[in-house]
């Protein structure tokens, strides 16, 4: 990714500074790969290191918007919720697709619920899905996170 920022107040004769900011793929893959790691350790704090402020959550089941958070505050409030729905959960790396500012992976999903839900799975019942993450980038921040299911 490219992007600039501009300095103003460095400004002489009317030109402005522009600092050319970028984040390689190897980064995005290393920042998406420490989200993975911190989100199967339960680890929430970790999970939104490299996030924005400003970032919209948006979970898609069967191509249909199910939850969207906006807002580093909410997305943390959900995923301390959501951590107790499972006694163990793991995401894997299956696959990166990068295209300009975002970065695509496929993931394989497994979990262990820890209580009933409405839906009719059961405490102790195994997940395993398939599905895919998009996270777009600002800089060195993800400020969109897309999962896909």
């Amino acid at each position: 990714m490219l992007a600039a920022s501009v300095d103003k107040d460095s400004a002489k004769d009317g030109l402005m500074t522009i600092h050319i900011l970028t984040i390689s793929m190897t980064e995005k893959e290393k920042i998406i790969s420490d989200y993975i790691d911190a989100y199967n350790n339960f680890d929430i704090d970790k999970m939104i290191a490299d996030f924005d402020e400003n970032i919209v959550f948006e979970n898609l089941l069967n191509g249909e918007i199910n939850m969207s958070l906006s807002g580093l505050t909410s997305f943390k409030e959900q995923a301390q919720q959501a951590k107790n729905y499972f006694s163990a959960r793991t995401q894997t790396i299956k696959s990166f697709k990068h295209e300009n500012e975002q970065t695509e992976i496929t993931i394989e999903y497994y979990a262990i619920l820890t209580l009933d839900f409405p839906n009719g799975l059961k405490k102790g019942d195994e997940l395993k899905l398939q599905g895919k993450s998009i996270f777009k980038f600002a800089d060195d921040k993800i400020i969109k996170l897309t999962d896909i299911s």
